[in-house]
């Protein structure tokens, strides 16, 4: 194999494996669904320090299988339930936990996945110095390109970790060759036996967002577990008083056109149609449970004709549909996972906000009724729920409880744009102290206030530490960074920038699985561009693509994402690209014209992508400052970058050989 095939299939593993990563031990160790980017941080750490050991004598690349087969069977043979412990942030999932401290257990894990990462980063920062460091880029982007199409295809087609693990063991096996030993063979045959096993258990199967487990409960219909989760049952509509509730509140509604987000197993449908729904709009997110719930439900909701099925994101289609509907039904749509992996973004963040409950009560015909209902947990996010419904509608929503408050009841919110359309028993009044409404700026209802909980910050902390003692012990004295401290900051910067455009287009088109991939594509896109840019020319004065950079981020602030909202699909689509992904280009176009002249190569890259790790810790401070403001700590990084980069952006002439290859400015594995 030629040099640059290989560093080609040695990024397009190392990608491949961190995502797989962040799949599947999100369905295996409770809750680490909720923190999926400690697995993207460790994955960062361990790559940055596999480049920074890419002149050290001793190649530990042949033992990336022992290492990837020990993380995968840690996790497998002795699962974690993590303790939930506090009120201000609420993990919808097992009301009975136990286990070791989620600061414990989320720190073993990313430094097992550190270590596992370490070895493959150190495959392709050996492979990397061989190359100038654009052409090393570019070979980088084109494996890195490939293994996100490969991950995005195999959730396309629902596929089990097994074919996950066969896909990673091939390359792997593949690079060995033909020095491929016991070594190698041994812990690669392990993960795709672990791997292939937990494929085929009995009533296990795989959508793009979970592990679905669904097995006969004690009446005889489905219950249904996600990543290791109680998450649904099947019930018969006349069996199943508690969705009943709202049409008691709603009695001479006309339901001649219902819209049921969150529509799950059909249970919701079910009762719709029992109710004498004459039209009901059912949207779903997860195909799989939409599929059990056609194939099992015993009333067959999904057959009857008029049952309307969307495959979408709630808020997605509600900014895509004209319809207008007698009852808007947001129905427990409590998620068990991230948008993607490096944000704090869960898959119903979106749906809960007070510009969501404003855009479904336009969608409500005259009198029309909205209503949302869930085992709230906590008395103070009824409350936020009820006060949001409360500004949006303009009267005190009409409140039932069904079972006791220790046991989380069921909470049922109606409200209506003409409150006489409600037979209301009890109007809501707040239970102490309400927490302001979720905004899509800080799409956080969960968070009880907009501050950084404990664990959080000791979890953090913890990381740091060790990433300083790992970095320093493994791989030598850190004065050699210390030459590249703006590509350290501009690696958190661009970390940073990109969650934000995860965020937004998961506002603007849907928290699915496939916008999450199309926004990957497109950065690395944006990136690619930038290289072919550089490929041909170097610009005289580097400094002024920070202005250019700056402004940028500026017109990005000032357009207010409700501007965007209110546009049709296209120009909303076409003015999306133009904001998020211009900074991206210019960004990149920075970090070429720098990266291009470094000495070490190797080094350079491990510190910017040592700087992505600690902008991912950074992104944590949406908790506090929302989305939006991201914005402005990007320009502060980008600051600093330039700051400490001063020195190597004095004006030059001439124009790079036209022969000099070029690659990605991104951080491996963004």
């Amino acid at each position: 194999m030629n040099d640059r095939l290989r560093l080609v299939l040695l990024s397009f593993v190392m990608l491949f494996v961190e995502l797989a990563l962040i799949r599947w031990t999100g369905s295996n160790v409770l809750y680490l669904s909720y923190f999926s980017n400690f697995v993207l941080l460790g994955s960062f750490l361990g790559i940055g320090i596999g480049f920074l050991r890419a002149r050290k004598p001793h190649d530990l690349f042949p033992f990336a299988p022992v290492a990837l087969a020990a993380l995968i069977a840690f996790i497998r043979f002795f699962p974690v339930d993590v303790t939930r412990t506090g009120n201000d942030l609420i993990f919808f999932g097992g009301l009975q936990t136990h286990g070791p401290p989620r600061e414990l257990v989320l720190a073993v894990i990313f430094l097992a996945v550190a270590a596992a990462m370490a070895f493959i980063g150190e495959g392709v920062g050996r492979q990397f110095v061989k190359f100038e460091p654009l052409e090393a880029y570019f070979l980088d982007l084109v494996g890195s390109v490939l293994g996100i199409v490969a991950f995005s295809v195999l959730s396309f087609l629902r596929t089990p970790p097994l074919a996950w693990g066969i896909v990673a063991a091939v390359a792997l096996a593949v690079l060995a060759w033909p020095r491929l030993s016991w070594v190698q063979v041994v812990p690669l045959v392990l993960v795709v036996a672990v791997l292939g096993v937990e494929s085929f258990q009995s009533g296990t199967s795989w959508s793009p967002y979970y592990k679905i487990t669904a097995k006969k409960n004690s009446i005889g219909t489905l219950s249904i577990d996600v990543n290791g989760v109680p998450h649904q049952a099947h019930i018969q509509a006349k069996d199943n008083p508690l969705y009943n509730a709202v049409y008691q509140r709603v009695p001479r509604l006309p339901l001649n056109r219902v819209l049921i987000i969150g529509a799950g197993g059909g249970n919701d449908v079910s009762a719709a149609l029992a109710h004498g729904a004459k039209y009901v709009d059912a949207v779903e997110i997860d195909p799989r449970l939409y599929d059990l719930g056609k194939s099992h439900h015993p009333d067959h909701p999904y057959q009857n004709p008029r049952v309307h099925i969307h495959i979408d994101d709630g808020r997605a289609y509600l900014s895509r549909t004209h319809n207008k509907y007698d009852l808007i039904i947001l129905a427990l749509p409590d998620s068990i996972t991230l948008v993607a992996g490096q944000s704090s973004l869960r898959l119903e963040s979106y749906l809960f906000t007070k510009e969501a409950l404003a855009s479904a009560r336009d969608h409500l015909k005259p009198g029309g009724a909205f209503t949302m209902y869930n085992y709230y947990r906590q008395a103070w996010l009824r409350d936020r729920f009820a006060n949001t419904l409360q500004q949006v509608y303009k009267h005190q929503p009409c409140v039932d409880q069904i079972g006791p408050e220790t046991a989380g009841a069921l909470t049922v919110l109606v409200a209506s744009r003409d409150p006489q359309t409600i037979s209301c028993d009890t109007t809501w009044h707040p239970s102490g102290s309400i927490a302001k409404p979720a905004t899509d700026d800080h799409p956080f209802p969960y968070l009880r206030s907009n501050t950084l909980p404990g664990f959080y910050l000791s979890t953090i902390l913890l990381i740091l530490l060790a990433s300083l003692v790992l970095v320093r012990g493994v791989s030598g004295p850190l004065r050699p960074m210390t030459n590249y401290a703006d590509l350290f900051f501009m690696g958190a910067a661009f970390l940073l920038l990109e969650t934000k455009n995860v965020v937004q287009f998961a506002l603007l088109f849907g928290t699915t699985w496939f916008v999450n991939a199309l926004v990957f594509a497109g950065v690395l896109l944006s990136v690619l561009v930038a290289v072919i840019v550089s490929r041909r020319v170097r610009f005289k004065n580097p400094s002024r693509l920070y202005a250019v950079l700056l402004a940028s981020l500026i017109v990005a602030w000032l357009v207010p994402q409700h501007a965007l909202l209110d546009l049709a699909l296209v120009p909303r689509f076409l003015a999306a690209i133009v904001i998020a992904f211009f900074p991206i280009f210019t960004a990149n176009l920075v970090f070429t014209q720098r990266f291009r002249d470094v000495g070490e190569a190797g080094t350079a890259f491990g510190a910017n992508l040592l700087g992505s790790m600690v902008g991912g810790l950074i992104e944590y401070s949406a908790l506090v400052i929302g989305y939006r403001a991201l914005l402005w700590v990007v320009a502060v990084l980008y600051g600093l970058a330039f700051l400490f980069g001063r020195k190597y952006l004095r004006p030059s002439s001439g124009s790079a050989p036209a022969a000099t290859a070029a690659g990605v400015a991104a951080p491996v594995g963004s």
